[in-house]
Order: structure tokens, then C-alpha cells, then sequence
């Protein structure tokens, strides 16, 4: 038995724990692991929002949208309290109505928010090897009821942007973007955030760039971005209630991490596209785990390292891997899973339709 000394302590037994053998690590390998620093860097701007009283939209939002803004190149970015607040906010902005079509393969709430504003969203599988929303299936789903197409960055992998805004411009549709898991990406070179209607990311702890919790809708559409300021505070317009809205503001200490770390995005971006360069090299020739591809001039923003297991290929099913890297004390996640369609809440919405 080899034991190696590094932040966790490793262990490589002649046998693997799900067998009997001793775990490989001591102490649990947590999937998430938030980037934050020290909180006594920010001392100084906390004592300042405290004194002030202004501890939500206030100075350190509105900065924090503006280097959001000037970052990814786009004239506009609102910070919302979550992506799902976002998406949910920015079909209400748009006036999305009947269907929209989404990517079956994605988080729940892509489709949550479009629920929640009482359209009907339409599946369209993903493609093979990106495993982003299937262009070529699009327009079949295509109806007279259909408002706008929503695709998802899968894994924060661009999607083929450039043919859904040749669709949603000949079927005269709205265009808007789950960017969640996006920051950082790239297509076509070009920093995502200003493609379509707009674009929602998260900033949740699982994402390259985290608030702790928040989301941000970018767009170049200032008018829309006017809109969505209002409707996230319940939708005032002075004094009066102007539209439907939400209580879906940032804090000033959510921007405050979130404009810390922004400061290091281009650090914290090399490094995990450098960890996902590292697994795959030492991964790439198992045979049957496979990897999402990128489309060539695309960059991903590497918020997580996946990989795709082929059971017969790999002779050993999905779940009992999970299973032994479990028993090694090393945490994995199956996303997206179940998929989005298969929940009970689909079953359920489905009926009441």
C-alpha cells in the first residue's frame, strides 16, 4: 500500500474499497467546492454597506453589472437574485406566450420558467457529441403557437448560436439563452452574453463565477434591460406597480463576492479548462468513457469535468461507478438526471394543460 501526502490524504490499496479495500481517500471529496477567498478581504466594504443602510441594488450592484457589462462586451447587464429568477423574468420582459422549445437535456429550472409563466414548453433532443440543443430537429417543432426558442450552454459548451439565430430570425421568434453554467465561454471567439434577446447566467456556487447565490441577465437591448430592472423589484414604475414582477433583487454583499471575483475570472477560467485538459489526458484512452465535444473556435467554460459512460463498452454500468467512486470517498453527480421531462411535476403540469 502507497499513501501519497496532499491536501486530502490518498491512499491506493491493491484492491478498491467497493471490494473491500481501504478508501482512496481519508476524508470526502466534495464535488463542490465554492471559489471564494478570505472574507477579510472585504471587511472594509461590508463595515461600509452596513453603516450605509443601502444593502441591496445600491452601489456594489450597479458596479458589479457595469464590469459584468464590460467584461463580456455587451451594453447591459442586470443582476438578478438567482438565473432561475432571471429566466423566469426575462420570458415575462419579452411577452413570450404558447410554446417555446426547449432542449430535453437540461436543468429543471429552464423549464421551470416557462411554467411558472404558463407556457408550454416543446422538447427537442440534444446532438450527439456536444449533447446541446439538436438544431436540426428545431424547426419541426415549429407551430403556429411557438414564441421563441430557449437552448442551453450544456456543461457551459457553446451551442450552435449562429444557425438558432438564422431559425428564430426566419420564424420571426425570440431568441433567449440559458447561459447558467456559461461564464467565460466562448463562441466563436466572442465572449458569450450578447447573443439573442439575452442571456441568463448563474452565479451560484457550482459556477465558475459564483455570488455565493444570484444570477444576471445580459443583453444589448437597453430598453429590455430598463424593463427587467423594474420588473425585478415587483415590477414599480415610481410609485405605481407598472407590470407583473418579482422580489428578485441582488444584495450589495452578493455583488460584493461576486465583483471579488470577477477580479480573478481569467485565473479561475485557465484553471479548470487546465484540470479538464489533465482528466481527459489521463482518461481519454478507457475504453467506453467518452467526453463532450466542442465545436472548433468554441471554448467551454469548463464548469464541470463530465464524462459519458458507454456500458458495454466500459463493462460496468453508470450507477455501480458511482457506486465505487462513492466507496473511495470521491463525490460525482449524474446530470442531468432524471431527465427534465420525466419528472413527476411534468406528469403533473402536463394533466392540468
Amino acid at each position: 500500500m502507497k499513501v501519497y501526502s496532499s491536501r486530502y490524504k490518498l491512499v491506493v490499496d491493491d484492491k478498491p474499497a467497493i471490494g473491500g479495500g481501504k478508501p482512496m481517500f481519508k476524508d470526502k471529496l466534495n464535488i463542490i467546492r465554492p471559489t471564494l477567498f478570505d472574507p477579510a478581504e472585504m471587511m472594509v466594504e461590508i463595515k461600509e454597506i452596513f453603516s450605509s443602510g443601502n444593502v441591496t441594488v445600491s452601489k456594489h450592484v450597479k458596479l458589479f453589472e457595469q464590469e459584468c457589462a464590460r467584461y463580456l462586451g455587451v451594453k447591459e447587464a442586470v443582476a438578478v437574485s438567482s438565473a432561475t429568477s432571471g429566466l423566469m423574468l426575462a420570458v415575462k420582459a419579452l411577452g413570450l406566450t404558447g410554446e417555446v422549445i426547449v432542449p430535453s437535456f437540461t436543468f429543471t429550472a429552464t423549464v421551470h420558467s416557462l411554467i411558472w409563466n404558463g407556457l408550454t414548453p416543446v422538447f427537442v433532443d440534444c446532438e450527439e457529441g456536444t449533447y446541446n440543443i439538436d438544431v436540426k430537429e428545431i424547426e419541426r417543432k415549429i407551430t403556429p403557437k411557438t414564441s421563441a426558442i430557449m437552448p442551453v450552454y450544456i456543461f457551459g459548451n457553446p451551442p450552435r448560436v449562429r444557425e438558432l439565430a438564422q431559425i428564430a430570425e426566419k420564424h420571426k421568434l425570440k431568441l433567449v439563452f440559458d447561459s447558467a453554467q456559461a461564464f467565460g465561454a466562448e463562441y466563436n471567439a466572442i465572449r458569450v452574453g450578447g447573443f439573442g434577446d439575452c442571456e441568463v447566467f448563474s452565479l451560484s456556487p457550482t459556477k465558475v463565477l459564483t455570488a455565493i447565490e444570484g444570477g444576471l441577465i445580459t443583453t444589448n437591448n437597453i430598453k429590455l434591460a430598463e424593463h427587467l430592472r423594474r420588473l425585478r423589484d415587483y415590477g414599480k414604475c415610481g410609485e405605481d406597480i407598472g407590470s407583473m414582477g418579482l422580489s428578485a433583487r441582488m444584495s450589495e454583499l452578493h455583488a460584493l463576492v461576486g465583483l471579488k471575483n470577477l477580479g480573478n475570472i481569467e485565473k479561475c477560467l485557465k484553471t479548470r479548462r487546465d484540470l479538464i485538459l489533465l482528466y481527459r489526458g489521463l482518461l481519454w484512452d478507457i475504453d467506453g468513457i467518452n467526453f463532450p465535444d466542442i465545436l472548433p473556435g468554441n471554448k467551454s467554460s469548463g464548469n464541470y469535468m463530465v464524462i459519458f459512460i458507454d456500458e458495454q463498452r466500459f463493462g460496468v454500468p453508470r450507477n455501480k461507478l458511482c457506486e465505487a467512486l462513492k466507496a473511495e470517498n470521491i463525490e460525482t453527480k449524474k446530470y442531468f438526471y432524471p431527465a427534465v421531462l420525466l419528472f413527476r411535476y411534468m406528469g403533473i403540469w402536463s394533466r392540468l394543460l
